[in-house]
Protein backbone atom coordinates (compact mmCIF):
# COMPACT_ATOMS: atom_id res chain seq x y z
CA UNK A 1 0.00 0.00 0.00
CA UNK A 2 2.83 2.27 1.05
CA UNK A 3 4.43 1.65 -2.82
CA UNK A 4 1.31 2.63 -4.45
CA UNK A 5 0.88 6.20 -2.54
CA UNK A 6 4.64 6.96 -3.28
CA UNK A 7 4.01 5.66 -6.68
CA UNK A 8 0.78 8.43 -6.92
CA UNK A 9 2.46 11.05 -5.30
CA UNK A 10 5.38 10.77 -7.82
CA UNK A 11 3.22 11.03 -10.68
CA UNK A 12 1.50 13.64 -9.48
CA UNK A 13 4.57 15.46 -8.59
CA UNK A 14 5.54 14.84 -12.12
CA UNK A 15 2.55 16.46 -13.98
CA UNK A 16 2.71 19.38 -11.21
CA UNK A 17 6.56 19.99 -12.89
CA UNK A 18 5.54 19.92 -16.42
CA UNK A 19 2.71 21.57 -15.78
CA UNK A 20 4.68 24.65 -14.30
CA UNK A 21 7.09 24.58 -16.99
CA UNK A 22 4.09 24.76 -19.43
CA UNK A 23 2.99 27.54 -17.80
CA UNK A 24 6.25 29.38 -17.80
CA UNK A 25 6.68 28.57 -21.36
CA UNK A 26 3.38 30.31 -22.27
CA UNK A 27 3.75 33.36 -19.95
CA UNK A 28 7.30 34.18 -21.01
CA UNK A 29 6.25 34.15 -24.45
CA UNK A 30 2.83 36.32 -23.76
CA UNK A 31 5.03 38.53 -21.99
CA UNK A 32 7.40 38.98 -24.38
CA UNK A 33 4.76 39.35 -26.97
CA UNK A 34 3.04 42.18 -24.98
CA UNK A 35 6.38 43.95 -23.91
CA UNK A 36 7.13 44.10 -27.68
CA UNK A 37 3.95 45.54 -28.98
CA UNK A 38 3.80 47.99 -26.20
CA UNK A 39 7.56 49.14 -27.53
CA UNK A 40 6.35 49.27 -31.24
CA UNK A 41 3.56 51.56 -30.37
CA UNK A 42 5.01 53.86 -28.46
CA UNK A 43 7.97 54.17 -30.92
CA UNK A 44 5.80 53.76 -33.89
CA UNK A 45 8.14 50.79 -34.94
CA UNK A 46 5.46 48.26 -36.45
CA UNK A 47 7.03 45.04 -36.06
CA UNK A 48 10.35 45.42 -35.14
CA UNK A 49 10.20 45.51 -31.00
CA UNK A 50 7.43 42.92 -31.19
CA UNK A 51 9.55 40.22 -33.26
CA UNK A 52 12.53 41.19 -30.81
CA UNK A 53 10.97 40.77 -27.39
CA UNK A 54 8.56 37.57 -29.19
CA UNK A 55 12.14 35.84 -29.47
CA UNK A 56 13.18 37.04 -26.38
CA UNK A 57 10.40 35.94 -24.60
CA UNK A 58 10.96 32.16 -26.06
CA UNK A 59 13.90 32.28 -25.25
CA UNK A 60 13.30 32.96 -21.52
CA UNK A 61 10.86 30.31 -21.44
CA UNK A 62 13.15 27.52 -22.36
CA UNK A 63 15.88 28.45 -20.40
CA UNK A 64 13.71 28.19 -17.51
CA UNK A 65 12.64 24.99 -18.82
CA UNK A 66 16.07 23.51 -19.21
CA UNK A 67 16.76 24.69 -15.45
CA UNK A 68 14.00 23.09 -14.27
CA UNK A 69 15.04 19.87 -16.10
CA UNK A 70 18.11 20.21 -14.56
CA UNK A 71 17.31 21.02 -11.22
CA UNK A 72 14.94 17.92 -10.85
CA UNK A 73 15.33 15.55 -13.83
CA UNK A 74 17.96 12.56 -13.34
Amino acid sequence: MADKDNGERGFFKNLAMLSSMGITMVASTFIGLLIGIYLDKFFSTKPVFTIIFLILGIAAGFKSMFETIKKYGS
